[in-house]
């Protein structure tokens, strides 16, 4: 003889997927204001809750970067130099002082420093804490850009790639210098740089070439003279660049390749 089954009541419950919509703005993103008596609209606070997470969307970081932040770049670990603590500092002062003082910063020295580190450090902290539009562009994949939109097969045209790097409120170009110098480069660069330059917008550039002029030798000769970022995209960039940034030069050991020995031990 088989238990009766419990009697007990069966509940359902419906859980909504409908999004909430903010009682402010009714989902417009605009809310009503009344000033000196005369009723305006102004952008909603929860579309400015949101802003910095749709910036960070937008900003073109890349995965390996997405880490990068001003309060995770530590100074203090074996090798490090004095000067990548004063770099530190330096753009940690720029955020704070922005945009009240726009002028860009010209990241220089050897690979493995921690240049784009604190690029994107520094684009991070303007996202998330004032909301400021970003945009991040390896300087390689940006002249490819360009260069594919000339095929007929690719719907992107030139202005199409160019426009987002012309407009964006903060431009971090990485790795400036790392692809051959030509005319059409040199040309490129020009545009980019004087059209920021002229619209007053802020650009961080980081480099791993010397921020001096071409044939800047140091007294060294032939093919043991290293190139400088003057050879790379031209003295007059160079000079305009110096008006549009503070240089801050970062030394020290590849610690990339520091901790990736280590892992071996």
């Amino acid at each position: 003889m088989h238990p009766a089954p419990s009697k007990g009541i069966l509940r359902f419950v419906t859980v909504s997927t409908t999004p909430t919509i903010c009682p402010l703005c009714h989902g417009s993103g605009w809310k009503p204001v009344r000033v000196d008596g005369i009723e305006r609209v102004t952008r909603c606070d929860c579309q400015l809750k949101s802003r910095p997470e749709r910036l960070l969307k937008q900003a073109r970081i890349p995965k390996r970067y997405e880490h990068c932040e001003l309060t995770e770049f530590f100074t203090d670990h074996d090798g490090a130099h004095p000067a990548v603590g004063r770099a530190l500092l330096s753009a940690k002062a720029f955020v704070a002082e922005y945009p009240v003082e726009k002028t860009g910063l010209l990241l220089t020295g050897p690979i493995g420093v921690g240049k784009t580190h604190i690029a994107v450090g520094t684009m991070q902290e303007l996202m998330r804490n004032k909301a400021i539009g970003c945009l991040f562009y390896d300087y390689r994949e940006l002249l490819k850009e360009i260069q594919n939109s000339y095929n007929a097969s690719v719907q992107a045209t030139e202005l199409e790639v160019l426009r987002p790097v012309f407009e964006t409120e903060v431009l971090v170009l990485d790795e400036l210098g790392a692809v051959k110098p030509s005319e059409w480069v040199w040309d490129t660069v020009s545009l980019i740089l004087n059209t920021r330059y002229n619209d007053n917008r802020t650009t961080i550039i980081t480099t791993n070439y010397d921020d001096k002029l071409a044939g800047s030798d140091g007294g060294v000769q032939g093919a043991a003279r290293k190139e400088t970022l003057g050879d790379r995209i031209g003295d007059r960039m160079l000079s305009r660049l110096h008006e549009m940034c503070r240089t801050l030069r970062l030394d020290g050991s590849d610690f990339r390749e520091k901790y990736r020995n280590a892992s071996f031990r």
